[in-house]
């Protein structure tokens, strides 16, 4: 015991110091400090890079899923739906058009495109949706198309994925979202995603995108089956390809919701267990700016605790959300309630763009 202990306090000096520990040490940590000490670990570095003085930021956007049809099929998803099923549907660029719309009149910058990996759709779709939406919208940001969307299409396309990303990028594509990684583990995505690309391969087109200038998020699914050691292996493999490329903008974890999935499981990811995910995750990725909270997952209140606990910024105020909602997961906020969250906890909010750029403080 005394041991452990010693050993605990010795490492976590070590991160204070600013010196990075081995995946066997960062577990050591995950697994025996508690979640106050965890905390105020990440909390240290969090103000060494984003000190109180700066505001908790948030982007006003839109999630639009232009399709649910998917051949992927993932186990943990409750919201695809097979090529065959009658519930399928395409959005027409007219629907797409009217739900930008909405988000412009709500001071909204950035659209979150995603989708099912649908068989039926040619490349001109994608492009013709992206060259569509910069024409009638210039100014919006198009946060579009995870790893696995871009593995899909460029391999429906017979092309190269720097090829397809150059042709995306010319055609609108200003970053993309970290969507796919659930847990780059391939053991673990065998088992809860067989059909979708291996960690190596989402790791791949990341690093693709950002050395063509087209920056991206980060993410991760936890609380399905993975263990702490997976969740580690993942946050160093993020940190690796960051000392690389300098292209994530952003880290959000979030959990995973079991209600209409096929993937049974007697873990139960509790708020405590997310508040020690967001440390790990602020104490491992020293090279990630920006820590996002997961507020549809987890609600607003655990969002304010984790706060102070390495994150920085509370995410999208997702106008539109229906990926969580098939789980029967009730998502919904509103700009104020996100405004009134941050200033519950002595922060100033500020709205920013996909860039962490500010656009505008509010008052307290």
């Amino acid at each position: 015991m005394q041991k452990n202990l010693c050993k605990k306090e010795e490492l976590m000096l070590k991160v204070t110091n600013s010196r990075r520990l081995t995946g066997d040490e960062y577990l050591f940590i995950y697994e025996n400090a508690s979640l106050i000490e965890l905390g105020n670990l990440a909390n240290q570095i969090r103000k060494k890079i984003h000190p109180d003085s700066d505001p908790v930021t948030f982007v006003i956007d839109r999630n639009i899923n232009y399709t649910n049809i998917c051949s992927c099929q993932c186990k943990f998803c409750a919201f695809y739906k097979s090529p065959e099923s009658k519930e399928g549907y395409v959005l027409d660029y007219n629907d797409i058009k009217s739900k930008i719309n909405e988000l412009i009149s709500n001071n909204g910058t950035q659209v979150l495109l995603q989708g099912g990996l649908n068989p039926e759709l040619a490349l001109d779709y994608y492009i013709n949706m992206l060259v569509s939406i910069k024409k009638d919208f210039p100014d919006i940001t198009l946060h579009a198309f995870s790893p696995p969307e871009v593995s899909f299409i460029a391999d429906k396309s017979a092309m190269k994925i720097e090829e397809l990303l150059n042709i995306l990028k010319n055609a609108g594509l200003n970053s993309i979202p970290g969507g796919g990684a659930e847990i780059l583990n391939d053991s673990v995505r065998s088992l809860i995603s067989p059909n979708k690309i291996n960690s190596q391969t989402w790791l791949e087109v990341m690093e693709i995108a950002h050395s063509l200038n087209i920056p991206s998020s980060a993410t991760m699914m936890a609380g399905s089956i993975e263990k702490q050691v997976d969740i580690i292996e993942h946050l160093i493999k993020i940190r690796d390809l960051q000392d690389k490329s300098q292209g994530f903008i952003a880290f959000i974890p979030w959990s995973f919701q079991c209600n209409n999935t096929k993937i049974i499981t007697d873990k139960f990811f509790t708020g405590q267990d997310y508040l020690k995910l967001v440390a790990i995750s602020r104490i491992i990725l020293d090279n990630i700016s920006n820590i996002q909270v997961s507020w549809p997952t987890q609600g607003i209140k655990i969002a304010q605790l984790a706060l102070n606990f390495g994150a920085n910024d509370f995410g999208g105020t997702m106008m539109e959300e229906n990926v969580l909602a098939s789980t029967g997961l009730k998502v919904k906020s509103s700009l104020k309630n996100i405004i009134n969250a941050i200033t519950a906890m002595k922060r100033v909010p500020a709205q920013r763009n996909t860039n962490y750029n500010i656009i505008r403080r509010f008052s307290e």
